[in-house]
Formats: C-alpha cells, sequence, structure tokens
C-alpha cells in the first residue's frame, strides 16, 4: 500500500504551525502575553500623587480653619455681591450635602476609597495624567475624610449662584474632588490620554 502522498509546502506549513508561540497560536499575539504598548509598565508617579494629595488636603484643611476662626455656624459675608459668599455650613452628609446625617457612614467610605485609591495608582503603571486625577481624588478624599474625624462633620464654606438659585456649598476638597472625577471621565473617553502611544512602537525592531 502506497502512502499518501505529502502535499507540496506541507512539511513547511506542519513546522510553521508547531514552531509557533503559544502567544500566536491562541490568537493573542505577542502583545497581549507580554502587555499592550500603549500601557507603559514603568513605576508610578508617586511623587505627583503625593505633591498633590498634600497640597489639596492641606490647602482644605487651613481654609476651612480659617473661616471657623472668624465665621460661627450659619453666618456668611459676601464675597462678590450675592453671587459669591463665604458660609460656615456644617455638612454631616457626603458631596454637596448629599445623604445628610451618615457622617460615620462617609467616613468609613472615605477610609475604604482611599485604599482602593492607592491600590489602583500601584498597578496602573506610569501615567502622569492618571497620577495628576487620583492625587486631586485622595487630597479630597483625605480633607473631608479629616473633618469626619475631627470634628464630626465637612465644613462647607463657598456659596455661589444668583438669587434662590444656587449651587451647593462646597469646600476646596470638594474642589478636588470634582476636578478628579472631571479629568477621569476625559481619560475613560481618550485612553490614549492616560498612556500615550510610543513612539517606538511600530518602529522595526522596537
Amino acid at each position: 500500500m502506497t502512502e499518501p502522498s505529502a502535499t507540496p509546502g506541507g512539511g513547511d506549513d506542519l513546522d510553521h504551525a508547531t514552531s509557533r508561540s503559544p502567544a500566536t497560536s491562541t490568537g493573542l499575539g505577542v502583545e497581549s502575553a507580554v502587555g499592550s504598548p500603549d500601557r507603559p509598565s514603568g513605576r508610578p508617579l508617586w511623587l505627583v500623587l503625593g505633591g498633590l494629595t498634600a497640597l489639596v488636603a492641606v490647602a482644605d484643611q487651613a481654609a476651612k480653619a480659617w473661616l471657623v476662626g472668624f465665621l460661627a455656624p450659619g453666618q456668611s459675608v459676601e464675597v462678590a455681591g450675592d453671587w459669591l459668599r463665604l458660609v460656615h455650613s456644617q455638612n454631616n452628609g457626603g458631596l454637596f450635602g448629599l445623604f445628610s446625617g451618615q457622617a460615620p457612614i462617609f467616613a468609613v467610605a472615605s477610609m475604604a476609597v482611599i485604599g482602593l485609591i492607592l491600590l489602583y495608582h500601584a498597578r496602573s503603571g506610569r501615567s502622569p495624567l492618571l497620577s495628576v486625577a487620583l492625587g486631586l481624588l485622595l487630597g479630597g478624599a483625605i480633607g473631608n475624610l479629616l473633618d469626619r474625624l475631627t470634628r464630626g462633620h465637612v465644613v462647607d464654606f463657598v456659596d455661589a449662584g444668583i438669587g434662590d438659585l444656587r449651587w451647593y456649598t462646597f469646600n476646596l476638597a470638594d474642589t478636588g474632588i470634582s476636578a478628579a472625577i472631571v479629568l477621569l471621565i476625559v481619560l475613560s473617553i481618550w485612553p490614549n490620554l492616560t498612556w500615550p502611544r510610543r513612539r517606538d512602537a511600530g518602529a522595526p525592531g522596537g
């Protein structure tokens, strides 16, 4: 009995198939095995995170101490007419006074958020804009957490609006948190801003 003859080039095809790497044979590609070239593996920018965190938290606490020193609870002073006022408001809820009366719950939640921010940053790789966003978020969370732990409430003092149409009273920590949320939304829409594509990713030998 004669054995079936191999098709021309069949041996080369077989050798090629068996010599392929596991990553390629599963359809993942080498980039999937070692990580996307768009996401750098460098160390996170802890100095950026720590510097912004300290700046927001210290500025927030200093502003609150200054305001509490000359305004009693409920008092206000005009800065730019009725458009912008400084008030001494005691918020025992969440951001912008939402969910009033839940200060202990928000204190625990803030601690959990701080831990998650640090964990995420540790695994994020080297991304300046992401470190900036997380630094603003962490500084704001710490600023309001310090209020809840030391005062039992958060001091809000910026009152802006026109007549009876006014925004929620807020503080510098809230401003940092809001700016961080906006920046994180932008980074989620345009991920290339988070991890810019390496210039050498498509270069031969890169």
